[in-house]
């Protein structure tokens, strides 16, 4: 009998095939500009996107996070000096626009029409990247002031924006290039100078915290692998110059 019993499990042992169990499934906070680009690089992680200042918070206090990815290395690098994150790298780029409503009821034809009197604009909160780029942009270009008299609605992220500006919410709104284009054609985009540009770098970091240090090392390597940076200019994002 004990020789049948030792035989049935050989069997089973080598029915069962190397590697078939289950896939660590990591969950990763990314900013909320990633919705549509990181699925289509990986399907598999639990994904929570939001404003990098609010995923930068909650991670702080403990939230089970594997991963953070942020808009602004302010973030990242923050938790990584206090101990909440190992040190981050830089892997795309990206750049700010003015978006209207396709409409474009109050004929704006640039960002320095949003100096007018009556012109309503979005943007978002001061401690979230694409308003702190924002403000930085209007510091640049001298503009600051009337622009931001004109402000009627502060947005914790970028969705936010966009879709308050489809929706003809406001006349103007500041998001990310990445963000215009899957709005489709309920937005016109209008184009920032270079010169006034911010450099805007995402970055991304395995939480400190985490018991799946290698998967989520998995993530970032399919982050920035081929096939995913491929994926992140298609999405209309830039990649960093030198991998740090």
């Amino acid at each position: 009998m004990r020789r049948i019993v030792l035989a049935l499990a050989a069997i089973v042992a080598f029915a069962v095939p190397a590697g078939s169990a289950p896939a660590t499934r990591i969950t990763v906070y990314a900013a909320a500009s990633l919705t549509a680009v990181f699925p289509q690089i990986d399907k598999a992680p639990r994904y929570s996107f939001a404003g990098s200042d609010t995923l930068a918070a909650q991670i702080a206090q403990g939230a089970p996070a594997d991963v953070f990815a942020s808009a602004s290395p302010k973030q990242t690098e923050l938790l990584y000096h206090d101990g909440a994150l190992r040190r981050p790298v830089v892997f795309a780029t990206n750049k700010l626009i003015v978006i209207v409503p396709s409409s474009n009821p109050a004929h704006i034809g640039s960002v320095y029409d949003l100096r007018r009197s009556g012109i309503k604009v979005i943007v978002g909160t001061p401690t979230v990247p694409v308003g702190a780029y924002t403000r930085q942009i209007l510091d640049t270009l001298g503009i600051t002031s009337p622009v931001m008299r004109n402000v009627v609605d502060q947005e914790p992220d970028v969705k936010g924006i966009v879709t308050k500006i489809a929706l003809g919410e406001g006349d103007a709104g500041f998001v990310y290039k990445t963000d215009a284009k899957p709005a489709g054609k309920k937005v016109k985009a209008l184009l920032i100078p270079a010169w006034a540009q911010p450099a805007i770098r995402y970055e991304i970091g395995i939480v400190r915290k985490s018991s799946h240090r290698a998967a989520g090392a998995a993530f970032i390597k399919r982050l920035t692998s081929l096939r995913g940076r491929r994926l992140l200019v298609t999405a209309g994002f830039g990649l960093p110059k030198r991998p740090r």
